[in-house]
């Protein structure tokens, strides 16, 4: 029986798929936690952003398959349980409350920030490892989560 090697020749593919292991914890707990608010908010503008939690959700949870694929594309192993996120991501934790809709938005905001960031982090990391796939896909998840965040904030001004 002959055993297949990945095609894509990397010198640093260990190195690649931790970035990419690390933005999926984090991506994958922003996930939750827009479910988490689309399930918990409350005040005047309930319905609203309730549909707005929800479609960010369905749109961070597509970056989260690409970027547990492309780690499995590379050879490694997608580390993405619930409980492998929580162990390794920096996000800080849901709030246990949401006493409005405007503390959740800026809940929400603080959060996609900080994904925004790492991402834009991984693309040059990726870039300069000389995987300019991977660096593609994260620019590609920057380009979206940009979006999500400017929703976001629009709520605030």
């Amino acid at each position: 029986m002959t055993k297949y090697k990945s095609l894509i020749k990397l010198d640093n593919k260990d190195e690649i798929v931790s970035i990419l292991n690390q933005q999926l914890a984090d991506t994958f707990d922003l996930y939750s936690q827009l479910k988490q608010a689309h399930w918990n908010v409350k005040g005047m503008q309930f319905y609203a952003l309730h549909q707005l939690f929800d479609t960010l959700a369905a749109e961070v949870s597509e970056y989260v398959d690409m970027i547990a694929e492309r780690a499995t594309t590379l050879g490694g192993v997608a580390k993405g349980t619930v409980r492998m996120a929580a162990k390794t991501s920096r996000l800080p934790v849901s709030p246990d409350t949401f006493d409005n809709s405007e503390f959740t938005v800026k809940k929400l905001v603080e959060r996609y920030a900080l994904v925004t960031e790492s991402t834009r982090i991984a693309i040059d990391s990726t870039n300069s490892l000389g995987d300019k796939a991977t660096s593609a896909l994260f620019t590609e998840v920057s380009r979206g989560l940009d979006k999500g965040l400017w929703f976001l904030e629009s709520h605030l001004f």
